[in-house]
């Protein structure tokens, strides 16, 4: 109120009324000074409000994509849903404000966005995977970066989708960073990712028990996963009495 204040006297006092003001000539001065102020407050409202819009129209075409890519692969269900919102549980908790939490969660959704270029024969065979088949597999990440790139309003999508198979200690893939060289996100992805595949139905298995999730996450501490998020994890695990966090 007082901003507008301070504006509404600035302006007369640079108002290039003759002086001394004709009282007719201030009264018009004084009301277009409230019209404009009016219109730019109903501007900015407007702008506040398509602005919303097309963020919530970007998170619904994200989200059906996301579930395209799951549909591809007939044992999973929600996949890619799941793993954002571990993924930004996870990040919640670090300490990410909400517009990273919202950022990573965008991440999550498209990280396995790169699947779309995997046949479907080959995402869906219930026998153990060829070399080659698997070389194909190993191609998703890359190939989802190279599809997100495009996305030039949003460049951090790449983060997710690319590194979300690198390892803690070096051996994962596409470029086989280590450490603190992988970006931080795509090791939060890494954790939730890994979680739900072990917490989803699988040809070969069904969902395994909560107290060897637990465990495998512990054995990966340092080797496959960076220790503090797979400690975050490990809490919502705890807190998950009745195993309600699956599939």
């Amino acid at each position: 109120c007082l901003r507008r204040i301070r504006i509404f006297l600035q302006s007369l006092w640079n108002s290039t009324l003759k002086k001394p003001f004709s009282s007719e000539a201030l009264k018009i001065r004084v009301r277009n000074i409230l019209d404009l102020i009016t219109l730019q407050r109903h501007l900015h409202r407007e702008v506040t409000k398509k602005t919303a819009e097309l963020e919530s129209l970007s998170l619904h075409v994200v989200q059906t994509l996301a579930k395209t890519i799951d549909a591809k692969d007939k044992y999973t269900n929600s996949h890619s849903e799941r793993v954002a919102e571990y993924s930004k549980e996870i990040a919640k908790r670090y300490g990410y404000d909400e517009d990273r939490q919202e950022e990573i969660y965008m991440m999550g959704l498209l990280h396995d966005v790169g699947k779309i270029g995997v046949p479907d024969t080959v995402i869906n065979k219930p026998e153990r995977l060829s070399d080659e088949e698997y070389d194909l597999i190993k191609k998703h990440p890359v190939k989802g970066a190279e599809i997100l790139a495009t996305v030039s309003e949003m460049p951090k999508l790449v983060t997710g989708a690319r590194w979300h198979h690198e390892r803690y200690d070096g051996s994962g893939y596409p470029d086989g960073l280590k450490g603190e060289a992988i970006p931080e996100e795509a090791r939060i992805i890494a954790v939730a990712d890994a979680y739900d595949a072990m917490t989803s139905h699988r040809s070969y298995r069904d969902i395994i028990p909560q107290d060897h999730v637990k465990s495998e996450l512990e054995k990966g501490m340092g080797s496959q996963f960076d220790e503090k998020f797979a400690r975050i994890m490990l809490e919502m695990i705890a807190e998950d009495t009745e195993y309600t966090m699956h599939e």
